[in-house]
């Protein structure tokens, strides 16, 4: 498996390379964006927490935004497009691995992602890594279920996104109690959608719990499929559903 994985690596490296550095990701949401000091920063890690088990896909859907954003950034800068999903078999036998269609849901193409699973977290953290520093790969994801990871290992995943401009995201299980130099740690769980006759649009109730240059907060998020990207939710509740028109029915 690790012999395939490099040459995967090798096979995308001859992309061009990422010019001028890696800036910030802003999500177009001002009260966001200022915390952040402009933006998600773009060659970094940042830690993705579900609240607990049953909000996983949540948090796993807000990673699938985040890394949306990411790709189209980094596509408009050096057409880095391809996506590294690299999650235990622990959490793959429980939450499943990304499907297709989701994955189109939030203007993703599949066909740029690379899924890998890994037996140990070891072998996870390292395969991060090890994506990092592929020039050709925009956004590097890695699912992992409880447990710590070492300061160590963790300052080495930041160091290799701030190295290739990359976008790490580590999403976890359940909220983590360690500490981390991830540029940010967010908490999510899944919000109240406002429903029109049928699902409504995905909602994220994100907290951002550790924020190295700036403060906190926390937000109710829409995903947005027109727009392809996050934006403020009004309501926290959801509101009634029209009615529908039913002209056999004359009020009295």
């Amino acid at each position: 498996m690790l012999a395939e994985l490099r040459q995967r690596l090798m096979a995308l490296q001859e992309a061009p390379r990422i010019e001028g550095g890696s800036g910030t990701l802003p999500l177009g949401i001002p009260s966001i964006d200022a915390a952040l000091g402009g933006g998600l920063l773009r060659g970094g890690l940042h830690e993705i927490a579900a609240l607990g088990e049953a909000h996983v896909p949540a948090a796993a859907g807000f990673a699938l935004g985040l890394t949306a954003l990411g790709c189209a950034a980094q596509a408009c800068v050096a057409r880095r497009r391809n996506i590294f999903w690299i999650a235990e078999d622990m959490a793959l036998a429980e939450s499943g691995a990304p499907h297709g269609a989701g994955i189109d849901d939030f203007g993703l193409a599949p066909e740029h992602l690379v899924t890998v699973s890994a037996a140990h977290r070891r072998d996870l953290l390292w395969a991060m890594e090890e994506a990092l520093h592929c020039r050709a790969v925009s956004v590097v994801v890695g699912e992992m279920r409880a447990g710590a990871i070492d300061g160590v290992t963790v300052r080495r995943l930041s160091l290799a996104a701030a190295g290739s401009g990359a976008l790490a995201l580590l999403l976890r299980a359940t909220p983590p109690n360690d500490a981390s130099t991830a540029a940010t740690r967010w908490i999510v769980e899944a919000a109240p959608s406002v429903t029109a006759h049928g699902p409504g649009a995905p909602r994220f109730a994100a907290h951002l719990g550790r924020n190295r240059y700036g403060p906190v907060g926390s937000w109710i998020l829409e995903w947005s499929d027109s727009d392809e990207r996050f934006i403020l939710a009004t309501h926290a509740q959801p509101v009634a559903a029209p009615a529908f028109n039913r002209s056999h029915r004359q009020v009295a």
